[in-house]
């Protein structure tokens, strides 16, 4: 399980982990759970559309309820009733699965802290438990910040990726995001391990960009750099729409995108492999 990072938004997060699952599925045969834990669900909105995503809100068909319940003290429900199946607008995505967010999760994070009777940071564990043997691999998308929500999807976490775009703004964020983690998985007794730092938004010509990288390579305090650095792309912009490209090449862009997300998904693999043991 590996949950996706930065307390800045607008970096790319949401793009870069629908791509791994879309990618980890269609290239690599993997059985994926998107785990979608933003308020802005924007992730649930790529893979089911603005529509499903407001059907699923209004039924209580979202990970809210989940939240919800812990709040009203009801008897923890099981997720299995949430997910939704092949999701992904793409008939060539066959193995991707969905738990969706709800605007609801704005609130819910501030009322998580007044849960008394539990800890407020297992209510989505929980729920979840019976669910993640389903599953090669489970990706969590989380909202730019610490709440209580994030830390629900940290606390089911093996590893994070931080996704980020080469200046200033989006990096600084960086440092207090591995003390934090640090320090709540200490508190947990529970490894969260720093798989790397994702390049997103990457302008080649841009001196910025540049000099960012050149010290973020350096810093050896900071996680491990992915190789693969995604450019920014009006076509991996746009591949936001849901709607059926008729092949990821095409929805990512065929100019090399496709290729460089392909190439951070098969490196991605590789890193949970020696970084997590993981065998899959």
């Amino acid at each position: 399980m590996v949950a996706t990072f930065n307390l800045k938004g607008g970096v790319g997060k949401t793009t870069t982990t629908a791509a791994l699952a879309e990618i980890l599925s269609v290239e690599f045969g993997k059985r994926v759970l998107l785990i979608d834990l933003d308020p802005q669900r924007n992730l649930t909105t790529m893979m089911v559309g603005e529509k499903r995503a407001a059907e699923l809100d209004s039924s209580d068909h979202t990970l809210a309820s989940i939240f919800i319940d812990a709040l009203m003290r009801q008897p923890p429900r099981s997720a299995a009733g949430l997910v939704q199946h092949h999701v992904s607008p793409m008939n060539v995505v066959t193995s991707v699965d969905l738990l969706a967010a709800s605007p609801k999760l704005i609130a819910l994070q501030d009322d998580m802290t007044r849960l008394t009777g539990a800890d407020p940071t297992t209510v989505l564990a929980k729920a979840v438990s019976g669910l993640l043997t389903d599953y090669e691999f489970v990706l969590i998308d989380c909202p730019p910040n610490l709440g209580m929500i994030t830390q629900n999807g940290l606390r089911i976490a093996d590893g994070y990726l931080i996704p980020t775009i080469p200046d200033f703004m989006s990096t600084y964020g960086i440092p207090p995001v591995q003390s934090h983690v640090r320090h709540l998985a200490s508190q947990w007794s529970t490894p969260i391990t720093e798989l790397g730092v994702v390049i997103t938004k990457y302008r080649r010509s841009s001196a910025v960009h540049q000099r960012i990288l050149d010290e973020l390579r350096e810093n050896r305090s900071l996680p491990r750099l992915f190789p693969t650095r995604i450019p920014e792309s009006n076509q991996i912009a746009a591949a936001a729409e849901f709607t059926d490209f008729g092949s990821l090449r095409q929805k990512y862009g065929p100019g090399g995108q496709f290729l460089a997300l392909r190439e951070l998904t098969s490196d991605f693999l590789a890193t949970t492999r020696i970084k997590l043991a993981w065998g899959r």
